[in-house]
């Protein structure tokens, strides 16, 4: 991901596997929305850093305790917004599923105030489909 804006140097630092160990870089009131019509058990809104924990937990136990992203794209909009796209991988093996994902987030006084989680719920890839017709 580049890093040009002091907002995405921030994004640029989490971890997922350990968001509790990073709390803070995060608002104590911040709100993470997830949206998939596809995954209506992890639709939803998790509040606070224990809250992104759990959803991340969650994410982890539907990839059989493995999921990654891949950044791509990073923009900053104006000061307080910044959009990521990223390809996500859930699972592994030839089992694994592929998605592209857009996450906008919201920065507010150097922390993560609120998080939008829109992954692609139609193009979604298996790694033996990427291996045949993709370059990523």
């Amino acid at each position: 991901m580049q890093t040009e804006h002091a907002n995405i140097d921030l994004i640029a630092k989490i971890d997922i596997t350990d968001i509790p160990a990073q709390a803070d870089l995060f608002q104590r009131d911040v709100v993470w929305h997830f949206f998939n019509p596809m995954a209506p058990n992890l639709a939803g809104s998790y509040r606070g850093v224990d809250g992104i924990a759990e959803f991340f937990d969650k994410v982890r136990g539907h990839g059989h305790g493995s999921f990654a992203v891949q950044p791509k794209l990073a923009w900053a909009v104006g000061d307080e917004l910044v959009v990521v796209q990223s390809r996500n991988r859930l699972g592994q093996g030839i089992e694994a599923i592929n998605f592209d994902v857009v996450v906008v987030w919201r920065i507010i006084d150097g922390k993560i105030a609120e998080v939008w989680d829109i992954p692609a719920v139609n193009t979604i890839f298996s790694n033996a489909d990427l291996a045949k017709t993709s370059v990523i």
